[in-house]
């Protein structure tokens, strides 16, 4: 029993334990029971899974709440809304991902799991390093917000233009480097063929791998945006971790909710941004006003309070494309 009540980062070993816990049987459900065979997932299904992992989330923010205190369960409850509206900017990356390699909803799923699977170990690493930087040296922190506040600027001032997944220089180097089919193969990651040269069975990447690299290349380049927003709401490893995971899992249910509909969401950037200065901002405005630290409360209300102006003003701005065609354009 002494082991549980051992300290790591900060939190008795029986709270990681169970945090980990929760996170495996979710995984072991997913692709053990509900997706053991590849089939698409409707919009239906995608909405009641999306609502499932956002209700668990919440309800282990509960639970952070009432073991930790009110300012703990603010700082989750916040991290996990900052953290899953930056995740809703990866959707739209995934989408182009996925478009660009001709991938068919049968198969999304597949990458999608995996790839959160890896997000969970980078995140791990980079959430972990960041801890290190923000206790060795608490000017670390200001770094952070800074960052958080140049990059909501450049947000703001620089149009979103659509990247050419055709020049990646990774996908470029890869295909150099391997051996990559030209066509899909069912599921499967890699594939045995005769080489063209040799004529001798060989090992080769299919589409799927590489459409699966390139989605664990965004959640790092997104990493980077959203691992220093969570430090500058908490310093708690586990707050930080906790939350950001949870944001996570739900992201794959919530792509195949919202792939169909993203054009809706055209102006969620922008909100975005917003977000990350003034995360970032706050840091110093604490500062500014003799506080130790910026309220949990005003800060969760404040997120709240962007968040659903970017959303409710994108889906005003798109309405019309809701509306059927009149007869004259049919």
């Amino acid at each position: 029993m002494e082991f549980f009540l051992i300290e790591w980062l900060g939190k008795p070993a029986w709270m990681w334990l169970g945090f980990f816990a929760i996170v495996a049987a979710l995984l072991a459900l997913d692709l053990g029971v509900l997706h053991r065979r590849p089939r698409e997932i409707g919009v239906r299904e995608s909405l009641l899974l999306s609502a499932g992992y956002m209700t668990l989330g919440l309800s282990f923010g509960g639970l952070v709440w009432w073991q930790l205190g009110e300012t703990a369960g603010l700082q989750y409850l916040t991290g996990f809304i900052v953290e899953k509206s930056l995740a809703l900017d990866n959707i739209f990356v995934i989408a182009l991902i996925f478009g660009f390699f001709a991938i068919p909803r049968l198969y999304q799923h597949r990458v999608l799991f995996w790839g959160i699977l890896g997000v969970i170990v980078l995140r791990a690493i980079m959430i972990g390093i960041g801890a290190i930087l923000v206790a060795q040296f608490s000017w670390a922190l200001y770094i952070f917000a800074a960052f958080l506040v140049l990059t909501g600027i450049k947000m703001l001032m620089v149009e979103n233009n659509t990247a050419d997944l055709s020049n990646n220089p990774v996908l470029k180097l890869i295909r150099r480097r391997f051996r990559v089919t030209d066509t899909l193969h069912g599921e499967r990651f890699f594939v045995t063929l005769p080489d063209p040269a040799t004529g001798r069975a060989v090992r080769f990447l299919t589409p799927l791998f590489l459409a699966l690299i390139l989605i664990e290349i965004a959640d790092i380049v997104f990493a980077v945006d959203s691992v220093p927003a969570i430090f500058a709401i908490t310093t708690d490893p586990y707050l930080v971790y906790t939350s950001n995971i949870f944001a996570i899992l739900g992201l794959r249910a919530l792509y195949f909710a919202l792939a169909a509909v993203l054009h809706r969401f055209a102006y969620l950037k922008q909100a975005l941004a917003v977000l990350l200065i003034f995360i970032g901002s706050k840091i110093f405005a604490a500062d500014l006003f003799g506080l130790e630290k910026f309220p949990a409360s005003w800060s969760l209300g404040v997120t709240f309070a962007i968040l659903a102006a970017g959303i409710f003003y994108s889906l005003w701005r798109t309405r019309s494309s809701l509306q059927p065609a009149s007869n004259g354009d049919i």
